[in-house]
């Protein structure tokens, strides 16, 4: 069993409030998630802030147009510092995404970890190699642009 990982840093030009008040409003994700995933919150309005708790279902396409049910569990939440979302049904094995936001160079240093196992075993390991990494890579590039023209660009 491979577990793999993911790290992406992006300086951002703005307060940690300002960043922090958009990335724990679950409602801003679809603003960051490229269109093409068909990214859309199926269980009812989210809440104007994020909680330790609070489940979140959606239905994403990130394959082929195929639309699959994607439900996370945000586990823990630390004001103005981190946030922890980890798959409870979805298009993987395991999913555990640390947000982490701080201070930095006049502006805000987000890290993104997301730490990942591929379904069907050797056969998701080759899709990791394949499809999967690359496919994640391209979401945060889409991710780092969108962010780039919200609080605009150091």
């Amino acid at each position: 069993m491979s577990i793999y990982q993911l790290v992406k840093r992006q300086e951002i030009t703005a307060s940690i409030e300002q960043v922090w008040d958009f990335i724990s409003s679950p409602g801003n994700l679809k603003k960051i998630t490229p269109d093409y995933m068909g990214f859309d919150i199926t269980n009812g309005t989210p809440p104007e802030k994020m909680y330790p708790g609070l489940i979140i279902e959606y239905k994403v396409s990130p394959l082929l147009g195929i639309k699959t049910t994607w439900v996370t569990e945000i586990t823990h939440v630390k004001e103005m510092e981190y946030f922890v979302d980890e798959q409870r049904v979805g298009p993987y094995k395991m999913w555990h995404h640390e947000h982490h936001i701080e201070t930095a160079h006049g502006g805000v240093l987000m890290t993104d970890i997301v730490s990942y196992l591929p379904p069907f075993g050797f056969l998701g390991k080759i899709a990791n190699r394949i499809i999967i990494r690359r496919k994640l890579e391209d979401i945060f590039s889409f991710r780092t642009v969108a962010l780039e023209k919200i609080f605009g660009r150091r």
